[in-house]
């Protein structure tokens, strides 16, 4: 009993966050500013689909289009959360009582502390352009986050990014059959894979696009699931194979360890919602069974399949691989960063890391980010900043599962979607533990994406002051 009030304390499980709400002068004083304004504006009655509308425009055209476009939308989004915070309504009725959650008390810690970070670190300029790039995206999760509880607006939003990563995924396809110049050095020049191509499709590198489509991957899988007609399922079931497919041909180690990480995750979540409905012996021996074929799968794999065996074995060839051995090069200059600024680091952003690594580098080993996003967050917002980071990932977690067990209860589709953003998450990290393209727009985005669901379906506990606001509000009404 001790231990779960400890858990549900450290996960922020049982925080009453309307109480705070009601209680906060910030929220009082800023929310809803100008609320009296929305109500005799035309266009603000179409705010969510105005706000899906510059979300969407993000999502269809961030791998097609440069990162200084992409910025201007993020500017768009962030700027019409604004003025939807300041006109909304002050009032506390049902359909706004969860657009606060533990999630969100987290980002914005995270947020305070690279703000902090900023403010103190030794190239302020190149860390103020860090800080406005992690605003806009932290922005951007808040708005997604309070639309997608619309399951429309959710199920269009995840539709459109299946049919864009369908587009990019059959490019690539195209890239591994037609041939496709190397646009870098990408494969060890002494490994087996030299002449393999590895597919980069509209992002221009291989690693990049494996970030992208993982969490397409995941999606379309689940989608088979959460989409009822026929047509819908073999649509869906199309999408998983060719995003599979060129996910696999780009030959990203590290996209390889996040898809097989983050298929496990999505089989695991499926058997716990779906064991309700199987036999006693099913629900008993499913899980066994299922993590014994995937094993069997993985080895075979390894084992009878060259070019995926040369790729696996590399992981594990240490300094004998040129990629591995600039990784650990770049990580050691990177960890003496760290220990000269642990608490909170030298300030966000790769132009801050740019002014500060080559006082560190070793020769030759020119690195624009740490090829880790751990030592990325521990050198740009110190141990504190990770600590935040580890902690929001705890409570990001605990929240999906929570609201994916209510949702087991219900029997609602919607908890594909959930189970769909937690393993892409899961597989994410995975990918990210040795590489940074979590940094870009195209993969940020999508991530705080998955984040936003995993809020969107949170269910706040209802408290004794919850029921005496919303009955004095429905009196208030009938008045």
């Amino acid at each position: 009993m001790f231990m779960n009030s400890v858990w549900q304390q450290f996960t922020l499980s049982s925080l009453p966050l309307q109480e705070w709400r009601r209680a906060s002068y910030l929220h009082r004083s800023v929310v809803g500013l100008f609320s009296t304004w929305r109500q005799g504006s035309w266009l603000m009655q179409w705010s969510e689909a105005l706000a899906a509308l510059l979300v969407s425009l993000v999502f269809a055209l961030a791998p097609f289009v440069s990162n200084d476009l992409i910025g201007v939308l993020l500017f768009a989004c962030a700027s019409f959360w604004v003025l939807l915070t300041l006109t909304d309504e002050r009032r506390y009725a049902s359909e706004r009582a969860n657009t606060l959650t533990p999630i969100h008390l987290l980002v914005l810690l995270y947020w305070g502390i690279s703000t902090v970070a900023t403010a103190l670190s030794p190239v302020k300029a190149a860390a103020f352009v860090g800080w406005q790039k992690l605003t806009l995206y932290l922005v951007l999760f808040a708005l997604t986050a309070r639309i997608l509880r619309s399951p429309r607006i959710r199920s269009w939003l995840i539709t459109l990014y299946l049919h864009v990563a369908l587009i990019v995924s059959i490019y690539g396809l195209q890239q591994w059959f037609y041939g496709a110049n190397a646009l870098a050095t990408w494969v060890d020049t002494q490994s087996n894979l030299t002449r393999i191509t590895r597919v980069y499709s509209y992002l221009g590198n291989p690693n990049l696009l494996a970030g992208y489509l993982l969490p397409a991957v995941v999606l379309s899988l689940v989608a088979v699931f959460a989409w009822q007609r026929w047509v819908p399922k073999l649509l869906a079931l199309t999408m998983f194979v060719v995003n599979s497919a060129c996910l696999v041909l780009t030959f990203s180690r590290g996209g390889w360890m996040g898809l097989l990480v983050a298929i496990f995750a999505v089989l695991v979540l499926l058997v716990y919602v779906l064991s309700v409905h199987f036999p006693p012996f099913w629900r008993t021996w499913s899980l066994p069974l299922l993590i014994g074929g995937v094993t069997l799968v993985l080895v075979g794999g390894v084992l009878f399949v060259e070019p995926i065996r040369d790729r696996f074995l590399s992981i594990f060839a240490g300094r004998g691989d040129s990629s591995n051995n600039f990784r650990i090069n770049v990580w050691i200059a990177v960890i003496e960063m760290i220990k000269d600024r642990p608490i909170l680091g030298i300030g966000p952003g790769n132009t801050a890391f740019n002014k500060i690594y080559p006082l560190y580098q070793l020769p030759r080993y020119n690195a624009l980010s740490a090829y880790s996003i751990l030592l990325e967050v521990a050198v740009e917002t110190g141990l504190v900043g990770l600590a935040c980071l580890l902690w929001l990932l705890v409570v990001t977690f605990n929240s999906g599962l929570q609201q994916l067990r209510r949702l087991r209860q219900t029997g609602s589709r919607e908890a594909f979607w959930l189970i769909g953003a937690i393993a892409a998450l899961f597989g994410t990290l995975v990918h990210n533990i040795a590489d940074t393209v979590w940094y870009r727009p195209e993969i940020n985005t999508i991530w705080w994406f998955m984040v936003a669901i995993i809020a969107s379906y949170y269910a706040a506990p209802v408290t004794r002051s919850d029921l005496l606001a919303n009955s004095s509000f429905n009196r208030g009404s009938d008045s």
